[in-house]
């Protein structure tokens, strides 16, 4: 039944993911009812000198948006990933580039998809955040994973601890930033973890977005991931492939054991948006959403491919997303 969707698993990332819109809007309280996209900068390998890229990264945030992307995320790592291509090509760093974005659109949410959880401080991290969603209207998500890209953070001397010690700090990492999300001026007490001690969670201003921006947790692991998803996260971010119907059931598994509203988290996957040259692929990639949409998906979040030419961006705006909203 699902074989349409998977066709292009290979491509895909281990992660990826989502929305957000007005100032001070509140984060998604249930599941949505239309299919939405978001647009994934992963790839910033553009045939352009240095000098233009942020010219280039203007014109992708405007036209994303103008054509009905939800969310603009970008890939936090600063080596390319080998899931897209060599160490050497260029990237750029994630919070300066959603900065960018944020001063030029107005609507789209603005995501890193993931943080690596040991690669910033949780306290700067939600600070991080926090800016973010002040200075873009209420726009920013935290995106959050435990990492998976050991070379990169030993070469640029950025900690990167065990597998289990960065599910702990994955989890009082979120417990930080709900924290420091949660306040008034006064009520700013101490955080004493295992991996993390802060002795004052101050944070002002606080994020426009309230109770808090929404939460995206990265990954499909069942033991760990999937479990944490459950207990805090707003929406989460699965990787596409024949079992995903069975994470999905065990997600709703966990919700019911936590308590919590398993259609109060949105689902997102990641996948490759290749419209073709001229429109030609759409039908087909319409079709392939379409297997998402029957699944539980919300959200599909992809990296368009060419997108630094800008029509097919326009393409997807014109061919892809009115579909898409309709399934």
């Amino acid at each position: 039944m699902y074989d349409r969707v998977f066709e292009y698993v290979e491509d895909l990332s281990p992660y990826i993911e989502l929305d957000q819109s007005a100032k001070g809007r509140e984060p998604p309280a249930k599941r949505q009812e239309q299919m939405k996209l978001a647009i994934h900068l992963n790839d910033f390998a553009w045939p352009v000198p240095p000098g233009d890229l942020g010219h280039l990264l203007t014109e992708i945030g405007r036209t994303a948006e103008a054509a009905g992307f939800e969310i603009v995320a970008v890939m936090d790592h600063v080596w390319q990933h080998p899931y897209a291509g060599d160490p050497t090509e260029p990237v750029l760093e994630a919070y300066s580039t959603l900065t960018w974005l944020a001063a030029a659109t107005e609507r789209a949410g603005l995501l890193a998809l993931a943080t690596p959880v040991s690669y910033r401080a949780p306290g700067m991290l939600a600070k991080t955040v926090t800016t973010l969603d002040v200075l873009s209207g209420g726009r920013a998500w935290l995106g959050v994973g435990v990492g998976d890209y050991e070379a990169e953070a030993r070469g640029l001397g950025i900690p990167y601890p065990s597998s289990a010690e960065r599910y702990e700090l994955l989890e009082e990492t979120v417990q930080i930033c709900l924290l420091m999300w949660s306040g008034k001026r006064g009520d700013d007490q101490p955080f004493d973890g295992r991996m993390v001690q802060l002795e004052r969670t101050l944070n002002l201003p606080q994020s426009l977005t309230r109770p808090h921006p929404p939460i995206m947790i990265a990954g499909s692991g069942a033991k760990k991931t999937l479990p944490l998803v459950a207990r805090y996260a707003d929406a989460c971010n699965l990787r596409p492939g024949p079992d995903l119907p069975q994470t999905l059931d065990l997600l709703r598994s966990l919700c019911e054991t936590e308590g919590r509203d398993y259609d109060a988290i949105l689902k997102t996957c990641p996948w490759r948006f290749d419209v073709g040259k001229q429109g030609e692929n759409a039908p087909a990639l319409i079709e392939q959403l379409r297997g998402f949409a029957e699944m539980g998906i919300d959200i599909v979040v992809g990296r368009v491919v060419d997108d630094y030419r800008i029509t097919p961006i326009e393409l997807m705006g014109r061919e892809v997303i009115p579909a898409v909203a309709k399934l």
